[in-house]
């Protein structure tokens, strides 16, 4: 099957390592180095969510990329919190997992940029983690504003990887990831010698708004992951249509599987 011009298929993977993140996540690593040279940062796969029983729910859960490209293997990272992730988290190495993928569109860098900034909340760090590596691969510095509940939430390694990326964290348990302060720091980075070519994010909706309105305000293009609940993730049964702003001003509803999970910063609409 062919899906917007990406290669998808549905492959039996071998997991190779399982293994806890922090106090709620949960990490994954499979098999599949073809698969893994396919997807691009910001794509997912459609993970059937079974154990090494066979036991789970019926219907898949789509999950978005953590770790992609040529000689690594396809790595997923996520937040244990219902049925699905549970059994996912109970895989083992040497157990099998159905993946359909890669799905949706990824991430753009164009060739001008220079310096990026992502701006990433909770478990929204694993969706743009492989941007980081994309980047740092095309000589282009990273600067990332992390927000998290507490530091022990961060996981700031598992984001950067080797990168190199500078990473700046915020919580809610000093009060640092508070909106006023979180733009008093974006303004100040937007307004020095760092000022980003283009900005990223994934995983708040008030982060998204806050920079959604700075971005306007400085004239920086940007991109935004939307996170959506997926029936099929092949675009057929349109159970994650959003609303997305068009190019002439107008409303559009598109599906976050197929037209997306990226969208234009400017053109992506709160939930």
């Amino acid at each position: 099957m062919d899906l917007g011009g990406f290669p998808v298929a549905e492959a039996d993977l071998a997991v190779v390592d399982s293994a806890p993140v922090g106090r709620r996540y949960h990490r994954l690593l499979l098999d599949s180095p073809a698969l893994s040279a396919a997807s691009r940062p910001g794509q997912f796969f459609h993970l059937l969510c079974r154990d090494g029983g066979g036991n789970g729910p019926y219907l898949r859960r789509p999950m978005s990329i953590w770790r992609c490209g040529a000689g690594q293997r396809l790595g997923f990272l996520f937040h244990v919190k219902g049925r699905g992730t549970a059994a996912l988290a109970a895989l083992r190495p040497g157990d099998r997992l159905s993946a359909v993928g890669p799905l949706g569109q990824g991430f753009r860098l164009e060739p001008g940029w220079r310096r990026i900034l992502i701006l990433a909340r909770g478990v929204g760090l694993a969706t743009l983690a492989p941007l980081t590596e994309a980047a740092a691969a095309q000589g282009i510095t990273v600067q990332a504003l992390l927000s998290a509940q507490a530091p022990g939430d961060l996981m700031a390694a598992e984001f950067a990887g080797a990168s190199g990326a500078t990473v700046q964290a915020v919580f809610d348990s000093d009060g640092s990831s508070a909106v006023p302060a979180v733009e008093a720091l974006l303004r100040a980075t937007f307004e020095g010698p760092a000022r980003p070519d283009a900005v990223f994010t994934c995983g708040s909706n008030r982060l998204f708004l806050l920079l959604q309105r700075l971005a306007a305000e400085y004239g920086i293009p940007g991109q935004i992951a939307l996170e959506q609940q997926m029936g099929c993730g092949l675009g057929m049964c349109f159970c994650c249509v959003r609303q997305i702003r068009a190019a002439d001003g107008g409303v559009v509803n598109l599906r976050v599987c197929a037209e997306g999970p990226v969208f234009d910063l400017q053109a992506a609409l709160a939930w």
